[in-house]
């Protein structure tokens, strides 16, 4: 009981900690994915992640085809095994593994045109990239940053030996890999948005947002977000779609106050014929339930 009691109070402390420290928006550069970022955004993809897919395989587990499934395993099993317990359980557990080993994750970003994301793709010659825009941000105070930011001539040396060992392979697969863009502050990576290397015209998705526990409700989402819809607007985008994990009230919520609607109510605002041609179908999995949920913005 005791020890109960301190960890209830130590993690009331540190959470009201948490909201004293705010987050100040003018600090944070939003720039492309290096090579050096990678095992961190993967990391930060990850605990975005850890209760997303366990809502996902509940979500499935309760459909009503799958339910009719489970029963008839589960009283096949019931004759077979003579007891009640064990032939609940066991086609459960097994549905549990199927679906943690076969729901396309592409190591967390869903909605990708691809089984897996190309991390290495994606960073390559990222350092070129001009950073995104921030609002927050002063001209002087972002050219400041940028100085600070400036990688050192041996680290350059050493990119540049690293390119050249693969460069045209490296070259093909920056073309299909996509884009992940990165909120930096001090060299810390916050929040990350991805974008798909799919592409129509005047039109890209958004595969996966994630920002860092400590950093939520700070508005550090609808930066990046903005941030990209800013640039891809300026490349000549003029619709964005972005995929939310599905189950994802939080999600739908936060697309939502950016403007965003769910596909299918948008039909009745730019014409029958071109909503049907941009018609962007939402990842599937298990039995060809959906594992995302489409949401549409016009730029």
């Amino acid at each position: 009981m005791f020890i109960f009691l301190i960890k209830h109070y130590f993690f009331k402390i540190m959470s009201l900690s948490g909201k004293m420290v705010r987050l100040d928006l003018g600090d944070v550069l939003l720039r492309r994915m290096q090579e050096k970022d990678i095992e961190a955004v993967k990391a930060l993809i990850k605990e975005g992640c850890e209760g997303t897919e366990n809502r996902l395989i509940l979500y499935l587990l309760t459909r009503p085809l799958a339910l009719l499934m489970l029963a008839i395993l589960s009283s096949i099993l019931r004759c077979v095994l003579h007891s009640f317990i064990l032939a609940l359980v066991i086609p459960v557990f097994i549905f549990i593994i199927y679906l943690k080993l076969t729901i396309p994750r592409s190591v967390g970003i869903l909605g990708s045109s691809r089984p897996y994301w190309d991390y290495v793709g994606s960073s390559y010659h990222a350092d070129t990239q001009p950073d995104l825009p921030n609002p927050h941000t002063g001209r002087a105070k972002l050219e400041k940053t940028r100085r600070r930011k400036k990688p050192k001539e041996k680290e350059k040396d050493k990119t540049k030996e690293r390119e050249q060992v693969d460069e045209d392979e490296l070259k093909e697969r920056a073309k299909v890999a996509g884009e992940v863009w990165v909120a930096d502050s001090d060299g810390e990576v916050m929040g990350c948005v991805a974008r798909d290397g799919w592409s129509r015209d005047g039109v890209c998705r958004i595969c996966r947002l994630v920002v860092q526990s400590w950093y939520r409700r700070e508005g550090l989402g609808r930066l990046l977000v903005q941030g990209l819809e800013s640039r891809t607007k300026q490349g000549g985008i003029r619709r964005v779609y972005a995929h939310v994990p599905f189950p994802s009230k939080v999600g739908e919520a936060f697309f939502r106050r950016l403007g965003y609607r769910l596909q299918g109510e948008t039909a009745g605002t730019t014409g029958e014929e071109e909503e049907v041609d941009d018609y962007e179908e939402p990842q599937k999995g298990w039995l060809g339930f959906p594992l995302t949920k489409v949401f549409v913005k016009d730029l």
